[in-house]
């Protein structure tokens, strides 16, 4: 797979014309080796979701996880607690809305994947609910650009930018062709493929806002259609926040110099860090689990439904405890205080005109231990 081209348009600046993902490639032995090993840690992490005794309780964390690490690519300004409150309070503002859009987003896409492939409908459809409400929301969500973009540019001009798009006739192209090598059969490892798939879809850059983000969900995406995982548990955006200039060099360096193999490896080790990283963190939270629920043996009360519901969101209050188990806000707080009492959680520091709340520190501990020590818990 060659660079793209980059050409000058009728208006005076230049733009990529990326070229069509191959449906053939021959991989170097070392990169070989790196989807190997991304193979195994997938497969590893795949038997942990499916081993769990309730799995569905530890989706959660890690899509807010995701979502996250993705708003952060992006600029967003929060911190893994501020999405956890404003879950266990049923609202979100500002750069938090951001966060919360894209976990709507990702369940979106999920719950659509039993009907619909991934495909230019399911991309537009999971555009529609991740911009939609948040800062761009004026940028037509759902739609597909008619008009130029660009990135990285000092003056707001496409002469200056970074990086040009290609313009919206061969977008169209590109994009059709995208979505033919979703659904073509090819002689490519289905995790080289999501990769590909990834660089095309940020080079294509098909909407006017929300690509980065919308580009790493059909990551996720890819890697449930593909069977690679049963649930959305590896967090890859983590990675590529950590190494954010490296990942939008890598990405540069296939548009200019056609340097696929770098990006390749690039991808399939992240692939492989945040897989096994998932798969010990999903160990310890099960562990944990355990722990809690062997405290409150012979508890005759719902307090150890409770204990499921902080590993879903470490952050709860009363009304989010009365409303899940259909009971008080009195059952609901004596059922929090039996947990407190047996230190599962901790009464953290109110807002004026907002309701208690009580953080499981040992479970945000296992998500996020270096957030977890900043917590203020006064």
């Amino acid at each position: 797979m060659g660079a793209a081209i980059k050409t000058p348009g009728r208006h005076g600046f230049w733009a990529y014309h990326p070229e069509p993902l191959p449906r053939s490639y021959e991989l170097r032995p070392e990169t070989v080796l790196l989807l190997s090993a991304a193979d195994r840690a997938l497969g590893r992490l795949a038997g942990a979701g499916r081993l769990l005794p309730n799995p569905h309780l530890l989706i959660q964390p890690y899509i807010a996880r995701e979502a996250l690490a993705s708003s952060r690519i992006e600029g967003t300004q929060a911190s893994l607690s501020d999405v956890f409150d404003a879950e266990a309070r049923l609202t979100a503002e500002g750069p938090v809305a951001e966060v919360t859009n894209y976990i709507r987003a990702l369940e979106h896409g999920l719950s659509r994947l039993d009907d619909l492939p991934v495909s230019r409908r399911l991309i537009c459809e999971t555009h529609q609910v991740l911009m939609t409400g948040v800062r761009g929301q004026e940028r037509l969500p759902g739609e597909v650009r008619s008009s130029q973009n660009w990135i990285g540019s000092p003056d707001n001009r496409p002469e200056t930018a970074v990086f040009v798009p290609p313009p919206p006739e061969v977008m169209e192209t590109a994009f059709s062709d995208l979505e033919r090598f979703v659904h073509e059969p090819t002689m490519i490892p289905p995790l080289v493929e999501i990769a590909l798939v990834h660089y095309q879809f940020e080079t294509v850059h098909p909407f006017l806002d929300g690509n980065g983000r919308l580009g790493r969900l059909l990551i996720a995406f890819l890697l449930i259609e593909k069977g690679l995982l049963p649930q959305p548990l590896l967090y890859l955006s983590a990675y590529l926040e950590r190494r954010r200039a490296d990942y939008y060099d890598r990405l540069q360096a296939v548009r200019e110099h056609g340097q696929l193999d770098d990006w390749l490896d690039f991808f399939l080790t992240g692939v492989a860090e945040q897989a096994n990283d998932a798969v010990q963190r999903a160990e310890a939270l099960a562990d944990l689990r355990e722990q809690f629920r062997l405290r409150l043996h012979g508890h005759r009360s719902r307090a150890i439904e409770v204990v499921d519901l902080v590993f879903e969101n470490p952050i709860i209050t009363t009304n989010r405890v009365a409303d899940r188990l259909d009971v008080t806000v009195q059952s609901a707080l004596n059922y929090v205080r039996k947990l407190e009492e047996l230190d599962i959680v901790v009464e953290v520091q109110g807002i004026a005109g907002r309701s208690k709340r009580w953080l499981a520190l040992d479970v945000y501990r296992a998500l996020d231990p270096d957030e977890a020590s900043n917590i203020d818990l006064r």
